[in-house]
């Protein structure tokens, strides 16, 4: 159970990187903070909602709930971290709702590049 609520956690980091950050992003932007532009960060950040379409797209499952699931399925069981990140997580709708979701968040990660440019980093300064 240990190992699975581990998986679910990181699931959950995961996913509050890829939301948060864009009104981080967004915030950061407006009020001119610089570590909002760091290329390595937006990078990541558009590597990893991309991954979530993509996998999307072809109707792939998330490797970490595939992980988890199967976990649990040796240990069920629901225990208060699997209960209440399972219901921020998951949501019984449609999957063609949820890419719909993805690719539109994923939009606006692309217009983010271009409202808040991410720098290169000048190693001379």
């Amino acid at each position: 159970m240990l190992l699975a609520d581990l998986i679910l956690i990181i699931h959950f980091l995961f996913v509050l990187f890829v939301v948060g950050s864009l009104p981080v992003i967004w915030i950061g932007g407006w009020m001119g903070l610089d570590f909002v532009r760091n290329l390595r960060f937006r990078l990541a950040h558009l590597a990893a909602i991309l991954f979530v379409v993509g996998e999307s797209l072809v109707g792939m499952a998330c490797p970490l709930t595939v992980w988890e699931d199967a976990l649990r399925q040796v240990e069920p069981g629901g225990n208060f971290v699997q209960r209440w990140l399972h219901r921020i997580l998951f949501y019984d709708v449609a999957e063609w709702v949820l890419t719909t979701v993805y690719v539109l968040f994923a939009l606006l990660v692309a217009i983010t590049f271009r409202l808040f440019p991410p720098h290169h980093r000048n190693p001379h300064r």
